[in-house]
């Protein structure tokens, strides 16, 4: 997909607004990678979830058009707002991005954000980009982030859209074992990667732009995506 600078169609603020914002020592994109900002000991925690609540409902389509037309970063940003904020009208767009994969790291928030979407539309978008992804074994771009999410649809929606890729010995097992030293690697279980989304989704729903974020998380996993 073709890609530009927000500067170029006038919007180059959005980086440094949104993307580069420090609501901590760090850039917003680098603490949303990592996922610092869900360990409750955090110190900036309070302070980050609310300017991201405020942003994800005040940032326009256009301003977020702008982030996901640029690189690995400002598009990992757009589409954290665009999930926290549900802002479901950019399914086509994140689904498209997902399957694309033309960045590393911003794959990741694509997921959550269809996972805060929440419906059999993003569930099938999910398991397209794993029945494309999974048998590259060669390819570790999103797949546990995309099964993760999945996970979560199933248990929402009542379907078993993942159980074929989790059979013993199907894809996913042979996604993860290609690589010697993730077999029985506990953070790539199914389990956990879907704790992983319900950790990410928890904290979105947690939060308004009233209340204090839900002081039941749990400290998350390192990210495996």
């Amino acid at each position: 997909m073709p890609f530009q600078h927000p500067e170029e169609i006038g919007y180059g603020y959005v980086i440094e607004r949104y993307a580069a914002r420090k609501d901590s020592s760090h850039a917003r994109y680098l603490v949303l990678k990592s996922g610092r900002f869900l360990r409750p000991e955090w110190p900036h925690a309070e302070h980050f979830a609310r300017h991201l609540i405020d942003d994800s409902a005040t940032i326009t389509d256009v301003e977020l058009e702008a982030l996901l037309g640029y690189e690995w970063r400002s598009r990992l940003t757009a589409a954290w707002l665009i999930g926290v904020g549900r802002r479901a009208t950019f399914r086509e767009r994140i689904g498209d991005l997902l399957l694309a994969s033309e960045f590393c790291f911003s794959g990741s928030a694509y997921c959550f954000a269809l996972a805060r979407f929440g419906t059999h539309a993003d569930a099938e978008i999910l398991t397209a980009y794993l029945d494309h992804y999974l048998p590259r074994t060669d390819l570790r771009y999103d797949q546990p982030a995309a099964l993760g999410a999945l996970l979560r649809l199933d248990a929402h929606l009542g379907t078993n859209h993942a159980d074929r890729f989790t059979q013993p010995d199907g894809l996913w097992d042979q996604w993860v074992n290609a690589l010697a030293h993730l077999r029985d690697h506990p953070a790539y279980t199914p389990v956990e990667l879907r704790r992983w989304t319900d950790l990410q989704c928890d904290f979105a729903n947690g939060w308004s732009r009233s209340s204090p974020p839900n002081p039941s998380l749990d400290r998350p996993a390192d990210s495996v995506s």
